[in-house]
């Protein structure tokens, strides 16, 4: 079997790469999915030429080249499972097809669509988002060509890596495309798709701690009293900011899919978006003045968030978190805060004043939904360097 190239005779026009097999005299043919620029793949020869062409860089001409290389091992092992079944009368050469590849060796893209898909059909929505979007980065670092996961090793992952550094993305960001395509990769070694070569071994797929800040109890009490009734989009931010710190440090997913009936008794209980785990807050005077300002609202929902049940549901939450988030600038502005403030300051800071007025860690996780102490004590160990730099400034004082 050898790779085998359809030249064309426009200089205009790409190049097809085939596989030839053939089997006692009998010749087939697999059409592959690359195409290479005229004169790249000359037709009396069996490799793809290292030329510099106009329409393709150097460096894809030699992943093409790779790929066909290591593309070409696997379909060896498929001929040897062919020679198996042509013995026993199941199959001939010419019944080859492109599909028998997918079949022996499902290609990573097809693997994480068909992921998605899934996770859809479960109503993971989130979880869909974000797999598109480290499908969508993985083929922008391949260009677009598919691959096996035996063709995931060690070298493609660094390379990967480092191809997510030089577009300048942070560690955490790399990191966090590289644990979904891990947690891919470990589904298809279970499905037998492929041997655990660990080819994530030598990237990084933890999480650095990103520096955060809470707010105090009276710069808190600062936001609550701002005038705002003139600046109605800024008091509708200022309002989600403050209710979700009276609930918590509620996530604002969780706030905008809040339903009336999940108000009842003097109590409001939901499951979080996140886990699933199901948490009950006790209804307070200060929560029942914000729902107050904002009770015409026709939709089953508890709050403004969404205000059309049409199926954009989800556009209409992100929509509302990226305008809050943006409105809360104006407002650490006006309210003299040293911090770009943002809807998560209101979870971090309830967290942290719970803290300080020395409430058990054990009754704060709860508070948070969180599933151990362990995860709240790392919640709270990253204010610790702030008290530390406080120290530090005032020992300093004078020198």
């Amino acid at each position: 079997m050898k790779p085998k190239f359809r030249p064309s005779t426009a200089s205009d026009k790409t190049e097809s790469v085939m596989y030839q097999l053939i089997h006692e005299q009998i010749t087939g043919k697999i059409r592959h999915g690359y195409d290479c620029p005229h004169g790249a793949c000359p037709a009396d020869h069996d490799q793809i030429g290292t030329a510099v062409c106009h329409n393709l860089h150097h460096e894809q001409l030699a992943s093409i080249r790779l790929n066909v290389e290591q593309e070409l091992q696997w379909l060896k092992r498929l001929a040897n499972e062919l020679d198996k079944a042509v013995e026993h009368g199941q199959k001939s050469v010419n019944g080859t097809k492109k599909s028998d590849l997918h079949t022996t060796d499902p290609s990573v893209f097809n693997f994480i669509r068909a992921q998605i898909r899934h996770k859809d059909r479960l109503g993971k929505v989130r979880s869909c988002e974000t797999y598109q979007a480290t499908l969508n980065s993985f083929m922008r670092f391949r260009k677009g060509m598919d691959l096996t996961f035996d063709m995931i090793d060690s070298e493609l992952m660094e390379s990967y890596e480092a191809e997510m550094a030089g577009r300048g993305l942070s560690r955490n960001t790399s990191s966090f495309y590289m644990r979904i395509l891990r947690t891919n990769y470990r589904q298809a070694v279970e499905k037998g798709l492929t041997r655990d070569r660990r080819p994530f071994r030598h990237v990084y797929c933890g999480m650095d701690k990103t520096a955060k800040r809470s707010l105090t109890f009276e710069e808190i009490k600062r936001i609550r009293k701002l005038e705002l009734s003139r600046h109605p989009a800024l008091e509708f931010a200022r309002d989600m900011f403050i209710f979700s710190f009276c609930t918590r440090g509620m996530s604002f997913i969780d706030m905008a899919y809040l339903k009336k009936k999940d108000l009842k008794n003097g109590y409001l209980t939901y499951r979080r978006k996140k886990t699933g785990q199901q948490l009950t807050v006790e209804w307070t005077m200060q929560m029942q003045e914000i729902l107050e300002k904002y009770r015409h609202n026709p939709t089953q929902y508890l709050l403004p968030i969404i205000t059309r049940e049409d199926g954009s549901e989800r556009r209409q939450y992100q929509n509302q978190m990226m305008k809050i988030n943006r409105r809360l600038k104006d407002i650490a502005a006006l309210a003299e805060l040293s911090v770009p403030l943002s809807l998560y300051y209101s979870r971090h800071s309830w967290a942290t004043i719970a803290r300080k007025k020395e409430i058990p860690l054990s009754i704060i996780s709860e508070g948070l939904g969180h599933d151990s102490e362990a995860t709240t004590q790392i919640y709270l160990d990253s204010i610790k360097s702030f008290e530390v730099d406080r120290a530090n400034r005032k020992i300093l004082e004078g020198l």
